[in-house]
């Protein structure tokens, strides 16, 4: 093929191209950079459900675990999926946690995180908003994540 060209190392092996979208199953979902779903939004358990089952790998059980620890520490909560995230709140367009995928753990965020004892971790950008981290093979204290989720659900959501 005369006039084409190939992607090669340094070393001059050809370069495993990267599967197009086209080569994906039916019905399977994209997966955003680092590894985030990409779900159609909208309200209600549906769509926070196809976001839990397109989770990579061993998320998907831990995204069940969290949403089911949610159902039971805030009897009523309310579940969207917006911007590719889970979100929980109380009202209707307020939000008091958000989960999302990356390539090595999820993070929950906590919107008014800032105003829960003890505080969440991984500090934000936002002065309100404080993370948590899940990794591969970390022990989840369901003790503490329901605390935070019932502090949290009784604080002033975040309007989206």
């Amino acid at each position: 093929m005369a006039g084409r060209k190939t992607a090669a190392t340094k070393t001059g092996t050809a370069k495993a191209a990267k599967p197009a979208a086209t080569d994906r199953k039916a019905g399977e979902p994209v997966l955003l950079s680092g590894g985030n779903p990409q779900i159609a939004k909208g309200h209600g358990d549906g769509p926070v459900q196809a976001y839990i089952a397109a989770m990579p790998g061993w998320k998907s059980e831990v995204g069940r675990r969290l949403d089911a620890l949610v159902e039971r520490a805030v009897p009523g909560v309310r579940k969207a999926v917006k911007w590719n995230s889970p979100l929980y709140g109380m009202e209707e367009q307020t939000w008091f946690l958000g989960i999302h995928c990356f390539a090595r753990y999820i993070k929950l965020a906590f919107f008014n995180g800032a105003s829960l004892d003890p505080l969440p971790p991984v500090a934000s950008k936002q002065q309100r908003v404080r993370y948590f981290h899940i990794h591969e093979g970390d022990a989840l204290d369901e003790t503490r994540l329901a605390d935070w989720m019932r502090q949290a659900s009784r604080l002033p959501g975040e309007r989206m």
